[in-house]
């Protein structure tokens, strides 16, 4: 018994070793992205996507939680503007603040998680457009602390994270080109 104790502790330490020494070598900063070529042009698109209440319309998160609670601070679709949420375990809690507008070009926010994890991430969703079809592109740039940033040996992020851009980004392209 002593000996399976003491194989037992020394795959324990070998494993926190993995971590520790693996997380000097692994990238902190993770970037991710999606597009999606819709079929209107990029002034209707922007209507979509320059505010946090038709932001909610399209969110992939909505679906999670239909009865989660939403505040707005500030004067919506503007620099300032916050849009802060609170649902159940799947979404938690948090807040976006729009950081920068360039109509109809570009929105940037900060989000802000609070449950079930604190984490931020810098947002983005950049249009492009030529006539009545506009590609739209939404991401964000988000750090892992150390030792924290070695779960991407372990996770597939984009894969992850790739369903529910899809999704919303699918749903944006309904509502956009049903107008």
């Amino acid at each position: 018994m002593k000996k399976i104790l003491k194989y037992i502790g020394l795959l324990l330490l070998a494993a926190i070793l993995f971590i520790l020494i693996a997380g000097l070598f692994i990238a902190k900063d993770y970037h991710f992205e999606r597009s999606i070529t819709i079929d209107a042009p990029k002034e209707k698109v922007w209507e979509q996507v320059s505010n946090f209440t038709n932001r909610n319309k399209w969110s992939p998160w909505a679906a999670y939680d239909p009865d989660m609670q939403h505040t707005i601070e500030g004067t919506d679709g503007t620099v300032g503007a916050v849009h802060k949420w609170k649902g159940n375990k799947e979404v938690g809690s948090g807040s976006e603040t729009i950081t920068l507008t360039e109509a109809p070009d570009k929105i940037n926010s900060i989000l802000r998680f609070y449950e079930p994890f604190e984490s931020e991430a810098n947002t983005f969703i950049i249009l492009t457009g030529e006539g009545n079809t506009t590609r739209a592109t939404w991401g964000f740039d988000s750090r892992f602390p150390y030792p924290v940033n070695t779960m991407q040996l372990f996770m597939n992020m984009d894969k992850m994270m790739d369903r529910d851009f899809s999704n919303g980004l699918n749903k944006l392209k309904q509502i956009c080109e049903a107008l």
